[in-house]
């Protein structure tokens, strides 16, 4: 899954994680701080002085000083806090810091933006032919430089690549957008939990209904599926054979009827029979077909549903970003299904459509079999694309 975009993230990280190494080198050489420390950790001395003779003004531990003038009482400690080394000066095997350690005592360090910007580029090519939205892409960039380019950066400690914790961290902001707990928010709710479907025709949305009652059937609540597909022919003997193989009831009405009253018909039969979800299809539509989405809002008026799922492929790319937007627009959704997640090489519609509509993506679709359907999880998505070194 997405495994073109994790070779080009892979090149990116890779290559600029070597310049930077380059320039902490050559920062640290110049870091007159780090020349402060020896070998064993110890401050050098000011000045040369014969063995076990005192420099010049210096105690001799008899309460003397070493010009013969009167006698000077020794100050209650031998240096100042600010002259102190510091504590982490010695490593947990107690040997000496090298002067790369040295810089990175703090867990900060300094990189110059123009070490970067040629890979920033890179990045931003790489990111664009795997389908990201543009307006994504640029989200991701300025995080990545955010996390890597100003005064200080704290190292993050998952992989010791500063490149690739950044680029880790500026993704999961963009791929998190709006994630919630979606078994705890269908458990809480008062039932019945109605989730209604919907995108453009021929994505998925009848095999990710058939999906998501075994899912639930999984977690222990019932569900009933109810056909609002009464536009396209052929659409009840569809989920009426999922319905079969799962063993499932469905509600339908003949071709043509009000997609509503369907759904409202069956938020009836589960509130008179205790099932917990009512799983609706709604017909696929473009936003742009203005009866169809008078439709939907019509199911919004008259169901007031929990939750309104965007169904798409993520093979589709950049146009099932674009339609997610529109959707969002047009009818506002809550969530997204991917389906085909493990077709997609790319991964630019998993990467933007939480950014671009401000709603979480909840599943995606990885197979034919009813247990295809995997929870989308942000930090494990970005670890996948990312991996370590």
């Amino acid at each position: 899954m997405f495994d073109g975009l994790k070779e080009k993230l892979d090149s990116f990280t890779q290559d600029a994680q070597e310049d930077v190494d380059d320039a902490i080198d050559a920062e640290v050489e110049d870091d007159p701080d780090a020349d402060a420390v020896d070998g064993d950790g110890e401050d050098a001395p000011s000045g040369d002085r014969a063995d076990g003779e005192p420099l010049a003004g210096e105690s001799t531990g008899d309460g003397s000083d070493t010009d013969g003038g009167e006698a000077v009482e020794a100050p209650s400690e031998a240096v100042d806090s600010e002259s102190e080394p510091e504590s982490d000066e010695e490593d947990d095997d107690g040997r000496g810091l090298t002067k790369r350690a040295k810089l990175f005592a703090t867990g900060k360090t300094v990189i110059d933006e123009d070490d970067l910007e040629s890979h920033l580029e890179e990045l931003e090519f790489a990111l664009l032919g795997s389908d990201v939205e543009m307006e994504v892409a640029q989200e991701i960039l300025a995080g990545v430089e955010e996390n890597l380019v100003g005064e200080t950066r704290r190292r993050l400690s998952s992989t010791g690549n500063l490149v690739r914790d950044a680029l880790r961290e500026a993704l999961y902001d963009v791929i998190s957008v709006g994630q919630f707990d979606f078994d705890e928010r269908v458990r809480a709710a008062e039932k019945p939990f109605v989730i209604i479907f919907t995108g453009v025709n021929g994505v998925g949305k009848t095999t990710s209904i058939a999906k998501l009652a075994r899912y639930f059937e999984r977690r222990g609540l019932s569900t009933v599926l109810a056909n609002g597909d009464t536009f396209r022919a052929g659409a009840n003997e569809q989920l009426e054979q999922h319905a079969r193989n799962l063993d499932k009831k469905i509600i339908s009405h003949e071709q043509g009827s009000d997609p509503a009253a369907v759904i409202y018909d069956a938020v009836e039969y589960a509130d008179a029979n205790d099932v917990d979800v009512v799983l609706g299809d709604t017909a696929g539509r473009l936003h742009t077909s203005d009866g169809l989405m008078d439709q939907l809002a019509k199911i919004d008026r008259v169901i007031d549903p929990d939750m309104t799922l965007f169904v798409d492929e993520a093979v589709a790319g950049q146009d099932a970003v674009n339609r997610a937007r529109e959707f969002d627009h047009a009818s506002e959704i809550d969530g997204t299904i991917l389906t085909k997640a493990d077709a997609d090489p790319q991964g630019g519609a998993a990467i933007s459509i939480a950014h671009v509509t401000g709603k979480p993506i909840l599943f995606l679709g990885t197979g034919q079999d009813y247990d295809d359907l995997e929870r989308f999880e942000p930090e494990r998505i970005v670890d996948e694309l990312i991996g370590e070194e």
